[in-house]
C-alpha cells in the first residue's frame, strides 16, 4: 500500500512510554478526504489522526505510529483513560449517513492488517470512537460494516444466541468487555447498539444478552 504522508503538528510523544495496543476508527463526518485532511492538519483545531482513508481509498498519514496523534479525547477502553498514547487513530472519509466507500473499506483492511502485525495488537482491541466514548461520540456509526472486519480477523463479532435477558448482567457483561465503568446504563446500551445491534430497540432482547454474554466470555465467531 503506497502511504501520502502529510505531516500533521497535532501530535506529541506517548505518555509514560506506552506503545500501541489498541486501534480508534473513526469517521471524519465532512464533505471530502481534503477537507477532513485540512482540519487534521490544521494546528489551530488541535486534532489530528495517525491515518486518514479517503473514499476512493488513498491513505494518508499524518503522524508517526510512534507519536500520540490526538483523536480520542475523553473516554476509556478497559480502564484505560488517555486512549491516545495507547492507540493507533485512523479517520475514514464517510459523513456517518451513507455506507463507507468500497475502496476506502478495501484500503482499511491492508492497513488495519499491517498496524496490528507490526504492534502485535489483537483484533478485539480494535474498537471505533464511539465505544470508548458512549454518548460523546457517535462514529463510525451505523453505517460501519463491523462484520466485514471481523470476517477478516481485523476485529471481533459476537457468537448469536438467546439469554434470559438481565439488565445488571447485561452491563456487567459490557463494562468486562472493555466499555467505560463511568457512564449510564442508558449510554451503555446505545453504545452496544450502534456496533453490534443498529435495528435494535427497547428493552434487552434474548439476543442482545446473549451476544453482550459473547463479548464478556471471548467467546466470539470465528470465519
Amino acid at each position: 500500500m503506497k502511504l501520502i504522508h502529510q505531516e500533521s503538528p497535532n501530535c506529541g510523544e506517548r505518555r509514560d512510554c506506552a506503545q500501541p495496543d489498541l486501534v480508534v476508527l473513526h469517521y471524519t463526518a465532512m464533505t471530502s478526504a481534503e477537507a477532513a485532511c485540512r482540519t487534521l492538519c490544521n494546528p489551530e483545531t488541535e486534532v489530528s489522526a495517525h491515518y486518514l482513508i479517503a473514499e476512493d481509498g488513498r491513505v494518508f498519514q499524518l503522524v508517526e505510529e510512534e507519536k500520540r496523534a490526538w483523536h480520542a479525547g475523553a473516554g476509556s477502553w478497559r480502564g484505560v483513560n488517555d486512549v491516545n498514547s495507547h492507540s493507533i487513530g485512523i479517520e475514514m472519509a464517510n459523513t456517518g449517513f451513507t455506507p463507507f466507500a468500497a475502496p476506502l473499506m478495501t484500503a482499511l483492511e491492508d492497513l488495519l492488517a499491517g498496524i496490528l502485525a507490526r504492534w502485535n495488537i489483537p483484533a478485539e482491541r480494535v474498537i471505533g470512537h464511539s465505544d470508548m466514548a458512549p454518548g460523546r461520540k457517535i462514529d463510525p456509526g451505523v453505517r460501519f460494516d463491523w462484520l466485514r472486519l471481523a470476517r477478516q480477523g481485523l476485529a471481533i463479532w459476537p457468537r448469536i444466541g438467546d439469554a434470559p435477558p438481565d439488565t445488571e448482567e447485561f452491563h456487567a457483561c459490557l463494562r468486562r468487555f472493555g466499555y467505560p465503568s463511568d457512564v449510564s446504563e442508558e449510554l451503555l446500551l446505545e453504545a452496544f447498539r450502534r456496533r453490534f445491534s443498529p435495528a435494535g430497540a427497547g428493552p434487552i432482547s434474548a439476543r442482545e444478552m446473549g451476544m453482550a454474554q459473547s463479548l464478556r466470555d471471548g467467546n466470539w465467531l470465528k470465519f
